[in-house]
């Protein structure tokens, strides 16, 4: 009855986890610059709550990569670099790969049939700030058989710290068409219950992914570099 029930109801945001949905939103999107202070005083003042449920909102996001707080100068929107962006993916490799090994054995036709579906949807999204998370979406669709509630929630946490990066990459370095073809491939690798195979193709498109952003990042191709 237990398993069942939390099925169906979803736990209740705390007031800290609704603010930093709302900070993530903003700086994924670039409303939020690249080196932007975030004061609590401010942030509390605008959010109408108390200073409490702001700080631990943005530890929360220093947690994911998303802030960099310092002793002395305080919370900023932490700055976008190829060391971050290579640290974040190595990260996702090698917890997702092992989800997906993990999964692909036990995954449902109906869980496949519903990946597919956000396939469609980010084919037919045009607005790109949803991008993100259809393809977060995606990708825990794949590992949701894998046995391991620890592993999906770091998985979850770096793919919330990697989403300004994948919607950089899905926009504005027109990468999009490509790694829809990589999905597709993974897709159907786990629907032949080809579990190497699907880890294969997995690894190789978050390593390309990786590396664009690095390039273009290093390169000075990134119009929201600051």
């Amino acid at each position: 009855m237990r398993e069942f029930a939390e099925g169906l109801i979803e736990r209740p945001q705390t007031v800290a986890e609704q603010v930093a949905n709302v900070l993530r939103e903003a700086i994924a999107s670039g409303t939020l610059k690249a080196g932007t202070a975030l004061r609590q005083d401010d942030l509390a003042e605008q959010f109408g709550f108390s200073r409490m449920p702001i700080r631990d909102a943005l530890r929360q996001l220093e947690a994911e990569g998303i802030v960099s707080i310092h002793p002395t100068k305080g919370a900023h929107v932490a700055r976008m670099d190829g060391a971050e962006i290579s640290e974040i993916y190595a990260v996702r490799e090698l917890l997702e790969c092992e989800a997906l090994r993990l999964s692909s054995p036990a995954l449902l036709e109906s869980k496949l049939d519903e990946a597919e579906q956000v396939l469609d949807q980010i084919d037919a999204e045009r607005n790109v700030g949803r991008w993100g998370a259809l393809n977060r979406t995606f990708h825990l669709s794949l590992y949701a058989a894998c046995g391991n509630q620890r592993l999906l929630g770091l998985i979850e946490a770096h793919h919330n710290a990697a989403d300004r990066y994948v919607r950089i990459l899905l926009s504005n370095l027109d990468y999009r068409t490509r790694s829809q073809a990589e999905h597709r491939d993974l897709l159907a690798a786990c629907r032949r219950r080809d579990g190497k195979k699907a880890v294969s193709v997995l690894r190789q498109h978050l390593r390309e992914g990786s590396d664009t952003l690095v390039n273009a990042i290093e390169g000075g191709g990134l119009s929201r570099k600051s």
